[in-house]
């Protein structure tokens, strides 16, 4: 069947797709799987649709969508899991604004409750010339490739103790004082679900080369999968010859998105150049410190995020024996910060 679709998600960007696709009948039944869906009903509250360049548009009834299959576990947001079995007509639900599909099973009341889709057939793509067997499209066409680690450059690691802990927002205050400081600076995000968001507003504040899980074809991160998407995203961003790599965690580091993986690949933690907390509250704050430090023997370099948002949270966090920082009150403090904990390793560079 030969379908015209309305939106295009951004978690399906890389295999470049046209509105102009073909579906079959039968679904590819795992994630990162890219199906085409109808929405049902309309929405006042995260209605919209991040496309394939990272411009969000209102969804609508009726609107036609193209996304990928998978799962998602955000405190804030929905929790939605692989369904077990799918065909034609039936329903699924949108999990994020990237167009990750799945079975919605809770949901943040805030959120209020997902778009629900009708199915209406995997996408098939036809790589091979003037051939009409198509085959079913999946996000890992077109992603990068390889599994060994080849960086050589310090790592900034930017965790936090949940989802919207001000984390992008301390990485981009790191990158921007980088990037003026002269250096090359790579971005990424390492874990979470499919979103563009937040590596595009790494290039904003200055990365030269952005990259999030989803260019290495996975959909959502897991235990599984995190610390082995690490090693290909660092090692394509040195490729690139950048000088540091700002690396952002998404979520927590006791969520479910492959987090504590990371922490506990020697590789990847033999690479660090600064490590910093970005927390909601005191209490956050020591956790995540104390967690750091006790189960993977990291030492926090810099505590950030909404713990810090005035003088009582600096106060406590200087209780921790640690320094403060907010980069809404004051990025360019934050990062002056950490790029004098760097300058030792960076100064060969310039």
């Amino acid at each position: 069947m030969r379908i015209h679709v309305d939106k295009l998600a951004s978690v399906t960007r890389n295999l470049r797709l046209g509105r102009t696709l073909t579906l079959g009948s039968e679904i590819l039944l795992e994630e990162g799987s890219v199906i085409a869906c109808r929405v049902r009903g309309e929405k006042s509250t995260y209605n919209q649709l991040e496309d394939p360049y990272g411009r969000m548009s209102t969804l609508h009834d009726g609107d036609i969508l193209v996304g990928a299959l998978g799962h998602r576990n955000a405190l804030q947001g929905y929790e939605g899991a692989m369904p077990t079995s799918l065909k034609p007509g039936d329903t699924v639900n949108l999990l994020n604004m990237g167009g990750v599909i799945g079975q919605c099973l809770s949901h943040n009341p805030d959120v209020g409750k997902p778009f629900e889709l009708e199915v209406l057939g995997q996408v098939l793509v036809f790589p091979e010339f003037q051939s009409r067997a198509g085959q079913s499209a999946h996000i890992r066409m077109g992603a990068l490739k390889g599994t060994s680690l080849s960086a050589h450059c310090p790592v900034v690691y930017v965790a936090g103790t949940c989802m919207n802990a001000g984390k992008t927002a301390a990485a981009c205050a790191t990158i921007r004082q980088l990037s003026r400081a002269g250096y090359r600076v790579g971005a990424c995000k390492l874990t979470g679900v499919s979103l563009m968001r937040d590596a595009l507003a790494m290039r904003d504040y200055g990365a030269e080369v952005a990259l999030d899980f989803t260019d290495a074809g996975i959909t959502c991160t897991d235990a599984g999968s995190a610390a082995g998407v690490s090693h290909i995203i660092f090692s394509e961003l040195a490729s690139h010859g950048v000088d540091v790599i700002v690396a952002e965690t998404g979520d927590g580091i006791m969520g479910e998105y492959g987090v504590q993986a990371i922490l506990q690949d020697a590789e990847l933690m033999a690479l660090s150049g600064a490590f910093i907390v970005c927390a909601n509250d005191p209490v956050g704050a020591a956790g995540a410190v104390h967690n750091l430090s006790s189960t993977y023997g990291i030492k926090t370099d810099l505590v950030a995020g909404p713990a810090t948002d005035n003088r009582v949270g600096e106060r406590f966090v200087a209780t921790l024996g640690l320094p403060a920082r907010n980069a809404r009150a004051d990025a360019e403090a934050l990062g002056k910060f950490v790029l004098n904990l760097l300058e030792p390793r960076l100064a060969s560079k310039v």
